[in-house]
């Protein structure tokens, strides 16, 4: 792709396409897929119905191989939606294909379907940009931040949806990324954190540790709006800032 659509034109390409993404984190996503050059890689893991990931085949470059691993297996697939169901499955993949059809992106985009753990040999060599918003249970997200994270190159990106939101997600962070000295941890846009692969000296993991310590009061605000929107008290959510009936993210 020699001209990159501006960003506003790729937002409101993914505008009718369903999954849990903000301006400001597609912008995140549009950014960092655009700083990459030809002959990088970009990994997508869950990639539901594919908002996020026209997103990143719009800004990337020719030369980039951008591959999506998914297993559409109906599973792990939104809140309270965790068990498997085939039928529902092969409806999102159905429903994949047609909007990255529709962008205009679907021949640039590899579509791995299997769980993440089982695709790890189908990606060989490293990996420059990676996101993952997978199962958000600690055990597969630990392992897909680890795992997959392995085999990204120094100065590569890992992006994270739903840290600091889901319980899972940010237990993987804390026994993963906060002690590690070899992802910084640059920021985030509401739950996308971003990390760069870089080693970290002594005082550097110290300050790496409390930079992501810090977000801890925002994940518990994030927690007890969950469970008042479980309980349906809809009113209490709004005194911590949060007006709609969407879980945060």
């Amino acid at each position: 792709m020699s001209d990159r659509p501006a960003f506003a034109d790729v937002l409101a390409s993914v505008a009718g396409v369903e999954g849990w993404m903000t301006d400001d984190q597609a912008c995140r996503l549009y950014d960092r897929a655009a700083d990459l050059g030809a002959g990088a890689r970009i990994v997508e893991i869950g990639s539901f119905r594919g908002r996020s990931l026209i997103v990143l085949a719009s800004s990337a470059v020719d030369g980039v191989e951008i591959v999506s691993i998914d297993p559409h297996a109906g599973s792990d697939r939104g809140p309270q939606e965790i068990a498997a169901d085939q039928d529902r499955g092969d409806d999102d993949h159905s429903i994949y294909n047609a909007n990255l059809s529709d962008a205009g992106v679907r021949d640039r985009v590899d579509h791995v379907r299997k769980m993440s753990d089982d695709a790890l040999d189908d990606v060989s060599g490293d990996v420059d940009l990676l996101y993952i918003d997978g199962a958000h249970r600690l055990g597969p997200a630990r392992a897909d931040i680890v795992d997959w994270g392995n085999k990204v190159s120094g100065g590569g990106v890992m992006l994270i949806h739903d840290s600091f939101s889901s319980i899972g997600v940010t237990l993987a962070l804390m026994s993963s990324t906060f002690l590690s000295g070899q992802w910084r941890y640059v920021g985030r846009s509401q739950s996308m954190a971003e990390y760069r692969r870089e080693q970290l000296g002594g005082g550097e993991r110290v300050a790496n540790v409390f930079r992501q310590t810090l977000q801890i009061p925002w994940f518990i605000r994030n927690v007890v709006i969950k469970v008042l929107l479980t309980a349906k008290l809809y009113r209490l959510t709004r005194i911590l800032g949060h007006t709609t009936r969407d879980w945060p993210y």
